[in-house]
């Protein structure tokens, strides 16, 4: 790429908003010209607007320290800045769909990492190494809103990147039922121990929302293009449960499947290690070089010493066994906040960016 793009990142001073600032230091496709977040954060600098608020181990990027905060509602003045926007805005769902419409009609793209949109049925909702060929639904969505350059595309819910990339190489197989337990960490939340001494010591069997985002948000990654729509998947029947547990970060999945043509264990593991999507093919910065690393060892993968695997990246796997219910269970793990979150999005951005969809004005 001769020139750098211009990006903005919404909704910066929360725990996604400063994962995307910290994936972006140093991008080689693009580099942060404004920063937004709530009226209260507006005008000042950056390190003043997050003071000790701070959530990641990794130190606040200096480049990011003195940028001033606009507000995320001045779309006129933030457009100016930018080529594409991130959004992570923490605001309630129907104002977020209003804001970044806003900034799609005001000809930026926006790669948003709110579920306020995902089920828009022409706003692709990617997972770039499983459906980038649902960025062909932009153009539809564009007739829609009538703008030449301006849409929005997003990312799914975190808990669903624990399981649905190892369903996914299993496709061929008709998987027909998936019963799910996803153990989620505290930074789906927004959350550190700091902020949440509830959950020491404890499992919290609910999330508001989630289970729902469980069952329902894969059949679109997993659907089709018609008439300008997105029409989702009718199988695999999926039902979930999801536990918030005491766990900083990575999220971790019980997985329980049925096919209709019975895989053996060696054909899951040669899809497992030898699937590669889009983003391998196009050497994205952000993609990993193998999106699914199976480990033998009975007690692996565990999120504190894998959740990091092709820098927080790629999904893990362990367990795999036959079941006398379903016909194979096994475990996943992703990083919630990298590629669950911030991480995806980015790479969501390097496709469309590399597809042609997202470009300099």
């Amino acid at each position: 790429m001769d020139k750098k793009l211009k990006v903005g990142v919404i909704g910066a001073t929360g725990m996604v908003g400063q994962r995307f600032l910290t994936l972006l230091d140093d991008h080689p496709f693009y580099d942060v010209t404004a920063i937004a977040a709530s009226e209260r954060s507006a005008g000042k600098t950056y390190a003043e607007a997050v003071g000790d608020r701070w959530k990641l181990s990794s130190p606040m990027p200096e480049y990011v320290k003195d940028m001033v905060v606009y507000s995320a509602s001045d779309v006129a003045e933030v457009s100016e800045k930018v080529d594409f926007v991130f959004c992570a805005v923490d605001m309630p769902k129907d104002k977020i769909k209003e804001l970044e419409y806003a900034y799609a009609k005001a000809e930026v793209p926006v790669v948003s990492n709110n579920s306020a949109h995902r089920w828009t049925s022409d706003v692709p909702m990617i997972i770039p190494e499983i459906n980038a060929d649902h960025a062909k639904i932009i153009n539809a969505q564009k007739g829609r809103l009538g703008t030449k350059r301006g849409f929005i595309a997003v990312k799914p819910n975190c808990s669903i990147q624990s399981y649905v990339p190892l369903i996914t190489p299993l496709l061929d197989f008709e998987p027909t039922e998936v019963a799910v337990t996803t153990y989620q960490a505290i930074s789906g939340a927004g959350k550190t121990f700091k902020e949440f001494p509830e959950i020491l010591d404890n499992v919290i069997p609910f999330i508001d929302g989630e289970e729902e985002k469980s069952e329902r948000e894969p059949l679109k990654v997993w659907g089709r293009i018609e008439n300008g729509e997105i029409v989702k998947a009718d199988r695999p029947i999926i039902t979930a449960q999801c536990l918030r547990v005491p766990v900083s970060d990575g999220h971790t999945a019980a997985v329980f499947v049925n096919f209709k043509k019975k895989p053996t264990r060696e054909q899951i593991l040669q899809k497992w290690a030898s699937y590669r999507g889009k983003p391998q093919e196009l050497k994205l910065p952000h993609a990993p070089e193998q999106f699914i690393t199976y480990f033998d060892e009975p007690n692996f993968p565990q999120a504190k010493l894998h959740r990091d695997v092709e820098c927080g990246m790629g999904i893990t796997a362990g367990r795999l066994r036959e079941d006398p219910l379903f016909q194979w269970k096994f475990i996943g793990l992703s990083h919630n906040t990298i590629r669950g979150a911030a991480g995806g999005a980015v790479l969501t951005a390097e496709l469309l960016t590399a597809l042609g969809y997202i470009s300099a004005k």
